[in-house]
């Protein structure tokens, strides 16, 4: 959907580049502008003497090239790329695009109808813009980490990142929008995305609910209220999660355990004091995972395994929708669904440090 557009990534690390990972999944070009020490993400090579899996995560289908944006000889070569794209995504933090000679400003002399987006912790402007942070402020700043809370109260520490992956989903997102509008007007934009935004858009109920009922979790009923509504353990030590809030699905989950008698504790609490709730926990503590994966799987009742990372490319429907797929001796993972059609058959590898330098630099001076 994206063939044709370019786009020049300034960006490091995760978010940027997550989000022109998904740029590059929709069909567009990824320039990727590296320093002559390369993306800190890179770094320090793994076992294997490759960049970081991280880097190579992201990078995949994208080309590099080394400007040392410190010379201004270096930026005049960084803006000429600007010229022949469509949009450019950076990760700086405030100002220094302006010394790099490569701010929005600057560029607009040259390409007015360019879609600039710059992504930061806290935004360009105000009281916190200078500060330097990471997902885990944005989450707790935003409130989302206090949603993710242990019996005793206390926040549970994330292995996702899940701020700066959002705010790639946002960027990526408003980027489209850009050019959208760009088409439809000819007119180029400049999006201020700031993570810690976005991460308090991810509260628009709690917040709201909060205001008006001092309830804290959001939708009161789906925070640890309902025994049909929950996560439960298996003989074997894992978990899976129920959602059977309809009727129809806690109905065709309690027949097909021949427990007609449960129907009527549907909006029950998971209390000690709940008999139907301490048969809940025997009976899915009577089989493992894998016997209660192929329940779900038959019985339709909001039910699903709680996969680790490794098992998640074996489940059924990722093997279906080919969002998983072995390249270069790693699994990676497609942004989007592609109609069946694997994003990654034709993907190539994160691309070595400067290695379409040579390339696009001669394309400019043919241009």
């Amino acid at each position: 959907m994206l063939k044709g557009i370019r786009v020049i990534d300034f960006s490091q690390y995760l978010p940027g580049p997550n989000t022109t990972l998904r740029l590059a999944d929709l069909g567009a070009e990824i320039i990727k502008i590296e320093s002559p020490s390369g993306d800190p993400a890179r770094f320090p090579p793994e076992k294997d003497g490759g960049d970081r899996y991280v880097f190579r995560a992201q990078n995949r289908d994208k080309k590099s090239v080394i400007l040392n944006l410190k010379d201004p000889s270096e930026q005049q070569k960084a803006r000429k790329l600007i010229r022949e794209a469509d949009v450019v995504i950076e990760s700086f933090r405030p100002g220094v695009v302006k010394r790099l000679g490569i701010s929005y400003e600057e560029i607009i002399k040259e390409k007015p109808d360019i879609v600039y987006c710059s992504l930061s912790g806290y935004g360009q402007e105000g009281e916190m813009s200078h500060l330097g942070s990471h997902d885990i402020n944005y989450m707790a700043l935003s409130g989302v980490l206090a949603q993710f809370k242990d019996d005793t109260g206390r926040p549970v520490f994330p292995s996702t990142t899940l701020a700066d992956l959002v705010g790639a989903v946002t960027a990526s997102e408003s980027i489209v929008a850009a050019l959208l509008q760009k088409e439809r007007t000819g007119k180029g934009s400049y999006l201020d995305i700031a993570l810690a935004d976005l991460m308090s858009s991810l509260m628009t109920n709690h917040i709201l609910i909060e205001s008006a009922t001092g309830q804290k979790n959001g939708v009161e009923r789906l925070h640890k209220k309902l025994i049909s509504y929950s996560i439960y353990e298996t003989k074997d030590g894992r978990f899976i999660s129920l959602g059977a809030l309809e009727p129809k699905f806690w109905e065709n989950f309690c027949l097909a355990m021949d427990k007609e008698e449960w129907i009527p504790a549907h909006l029950s609490a998971p209390v000690e004091t709940n008999q139907v709730y301490e048969e809940m926990k025997n009976v899915f503590l009577s089989r493992n995972l894998e016997q209660w994966t192929l329940f779900s799987q038959q019985v339709d009742c909001c039910m699903a395994p709680v996969l680790e990372s490794g098992e998640i490319a074996d489940h059924p429907y990722y093997k279906n929708r080919n969002l998983i797929q072995e390249r270069w001796a790693l699994k990676y993972v497609s942004t989007r669904y592609n109609n069946g059609y694997s994003l990654l058959e034709h993907s190539t590898p994160s691309p070595k440090h400067g290695e379409h330098t040579d390339e696009l630099l001669k394309e400019l001076k043919h241009s």
